[in-house]
């Protein structure tokens, strides 16, 4: 619904703004240089960018974040890289 009144919207700024240099023409003196429907033209153009970005500010449906890992420090024994032995390190263990 949001976007067909967009669409209505924009093609009456549209139209609106092609006939208004028509009507204009009758009362005021134009050298015919295509600036009044240059006018019209941009106004629609900036009409059509105005609704669109109206009709597509709606809420944005995004699946939250997956939750953090737990995660905690545990005593554990590991393995000399040098020796063979091992010895016991704090580890940080994640679910």
């Amino acid at each position: 619904m949001k976007r067909t009144l967009a669409a209505v919207f924009a093609a009456t700024i549209a139209l609106v703004g092609g006939f208004s240099p028509v009507m204009a023409r009758d009362h005021h003196h134009h050298d015919d240089t295509g600036r009044a429907i240059a006018g019209g033209v941009a106004a629609g153009v900036v009409g059509g960018l105005i609704g669109g970005a109206i009709a597509n500010s709606g809420p944005r449906y995004v699946d939250p974040p997956p939750p953090r890992p737990r995660c905690w420090y545990e005593d554990r024994e590991v393995q000399n890289a040098y020796d063979g032995g091992s010895h016991v390190e704090s580890v940080r263990v994640c679910n």
